[in-house]
């Protein structure tokens, strides 16, 4: 066949007809009909067979078109890892629109931003958590129906105004859908991160990298078909990483989890031998010390991001049957970008030298670009293990942009490269290792913490003359913020009264561990606030926080 003989699409590309868009829809189109009695999702006593998820996928499809839902309309979901919120995965999409899956532990006031700001015209809610987003229903600029999901493990108290999702699935039908999108490039999820300002900043995340970036949690996790994944990691996080769409690609089995606690975790570990779960290392540190920990008769596998298991960790969870693949990245790039590539020359080392060669954040996935770390002329630092600079992506696994934002989007990408704003250096063998954080976001326990955030909430009680907020060691969450404070004058406030404030002003998980009360803080001669001597205090001398 000639050049003049092929048939080219009419979007112009050039590119033959017969070559089809990536979307993470075929995943279950194949998996329908490769494995249509292979039991899909495990919840409670739920099951549903790959056959019956996508069915209810198509049926919900159907249904948000029925309901007014457009290509390109943005549908928001806030809900716990169930079924319905991984249905909403693939259903979403179909529909022809974008998924937006919203922090559960966010306020009233947070939700509304995130609302509004993407242009969310239906909105599915869990209805334990309907109480919290109630109060802003009635000022939503965009929402035009609220859908309460309600589950019968935790009902709530309150159905408010919005139809249940059964009635929402009575809307649509059986008819057939077509498991392919027009354009791989166009917008599957939108992915809302604070950033170092506070404001919600829309990540876009595209048909075609949500493809890629699964083939690189199934490669670099190691799942099969016989994969029994425990849903530990948050869907709305990244959209859980894209495991919602990998292990639907590889036919395993999703074992949802309403909430993560040590004694469900190892009751779901014994019942369904679970193979693998995701998650921060306060997941890790919840099954370590968990009454029900045990040693393994089988390997299961972690990966964990959000800040890098310490060697210590590593060694234990291996003698408990785990092994554990550390992973980094940030909202912008799905989730994991690089991972620390094991070396079978590692085998002959002590376990403590390897252990803390495993806590690097390692190299590029097999789906992503190389990591780089370059200096602020774009220049790349010496590999040798010491100087530092900012790490810095590219490819299929960065996102599109932010959503609405195109000078935030032309920053992030200042010479071609998305700017991560972590510091880190690269080492002789290609591996980076992360040192400090350019941004003064806290990661406690995988979520990021505004400072600035933190400091104008603490700053809005009237006692309050100046604050500044720092990351400090957490055993549990590996950091959490806390605030140094200076008192206007002739006023008082002790520490308990001032945490209860913040947590009246934004979400409580991003309240203080601490609050110290302090004469003054460390400036410069410009009375810029010098936040690395609070650091040094409470991390040691270097203020290090080593961060994935």
């Amino acid at each position: 066949m000639t050049e003049t003989e092929i048939e080219r699409d009419g979007a112009g590309t050039g590119t033959p007809v017969w070559i089809t868009p990536l979307t993470p829809l075929s995943f279950l189109r194949r998996s329908a009909d490769v494995y249509p009695d292979k039991t899909a999702i495990v919840y409670g006593e739920r099951r549903h067979t790959y056959a019956e998820f996508a069915a209810e996928v198509t049926r919900l499809a159907h249904a948000l078109r029925g309901s007014g839902v457009k290509p390109g309309d943005r549908v928001a979901y806030m809900l716990p890892n169930v079924p319905e919120m991984l249905v909403a995965h693939f259903a979403v999409p179909l529909a022809g629109a974008v998924l937006v899956a919203i922090n559960t532990r966010l306020s009233a006031p947070e939700v509304q931003q995130i609302l509004d700001h993407s242009g969310a015209t239906l909105f599915v809610v869990d209805s334990a958590l309907h109480p919290r987003v109630a109060p802003v229903a009635g000022e939503l600029k965009t929402v035009d129906e609220i859908i309460t999901v309600v589950d019968p493990a935790a009902p709530g108290d309150g159905i408010g105004s919005g139809v249940r999702y059964d009635d929402l699935l009575a809307r649509g039908s059986d008819e057939p859908l077509q498991w392919e999108v027009d354009d791989e490039e166009s917008t599957i999820s939108i992915n809302y991160t604070s950033g170092t300002t506070g404001q919600p900043k829309g990540v876009q995340y595209s048909h075609r990298g949500a493809y890629l970036n699964s083939f690189g949690e199934i490669v670099h996790s190691t799942h099969t078909p016989d994969s029994v994944y425990l849903w530990t990691l948050p869907m709305f996080h990244c959209n859980g990483w894209c495991t919602p769409w990998a292990i639907t690609a590889i036919g395993g089995t999703h074992v949802c989890l309403r909430e993560v606690r040590g004694d469900v975790i190892w009751s779901l570990i014994d019942e369904h031998r679970v193979t693998h779960l995701n998650g921060a290392p306060t997941v890790v540190t919840t099954i370590m010390r968990a009454p029900e920990a045990k040693t393994l008769d089988y390997q299961l596998v972690i990966t964990t991001a959000g800040a890098p298991p310490s060697p210590t960790t590593i060694l234990q969870m291996e003698q408990m049957g785990f092994r554990i693949v550390h992973v980094y990245g940030l909202t912008e790039t799905y989730g994991p970008y690089s991972v620390n590539q094991y070396q079978r020359g590692w085998d002959s080392l002590e376990p403590e030298e390897r252990a803390s060669l495993q806590a690097r954040q390692g190299v590029g996935m097999l789906q992503a670009e190389r990591l780089r770390v370059v200096d602020k002329d774009m220049v790349d630092v010496p590999a040798d293990g010491t100087t530092m600079g900012e790490i810095v992506m590219r490819g299929n696994n960065v996102m599109t942009g932010y959503y609405s934002d195109p000078a935030g989007t032309e920053k992030a990408f200042e010479g071609g490269w998305f700017h991560s704003g972590d510091l880190g250096v690269m080492y002789p063998d290609g591996f980076v290792e992360l040192r400090d954080r350019a941004k003064d976001v806290v990661i406690s326990g995988g979520e990021n913490i505004s400072t600035i955030e933190v400091e104008q909430a603490i700053v809005s009680h009237p006692a309050v003359l100046e604050a500044a907020v720092v990351g400090v060691p957490d055993e549990q969450y590996g950091e959490r913020p806390k605030a140094f404070v200076v008192l206007s004058p002739g006023e008082s406030a002790d520490e308990a009264t001032l945490i209860d404030h913040v947590k009246s002003k934004i979400a409580r998980y991003k309240a203080p561990k601490a609050v110290e009360i302090v004469e003054e803080l460390p400036k410069t001669s410009t009375g810029k606030i010098q936040k690395f001597e609070l650091r040094e205090k409470e991390w040691g001398e270097g203020g290090a926080r080593i961060k994935g």
